[in-house]
């Protein structure tokens, strides 16, 4: 059984974490990626750092 925070590194382009967050909470993986797209572009280096994080802990 998967945790709600696993990656998935079977369907993920980088490190998996977006694929992960799309299939915990059921939603399409492209949409998420454009959220963080969205996010990266407004936030920029918070957004990074969020995503290496997320990665290293749901690792």
């Amino acid at each position: 059984m998967d945790t709600p925070y696993s990656r998935d590194r079977a369907n993920g382009k980088i490190l998996g974490v977006c694929a992960g967050i799309a299939r915990s909470i059921d939603y399409d993986p492209a949409l998420i990626r454009l959220i963080a797209l969205f996010a990266l572009i407004l936030l920029g280096p918070f957004t990074i750092l969020a995503y290496i994080l997320t990665g290293w802990l749901a690792d």
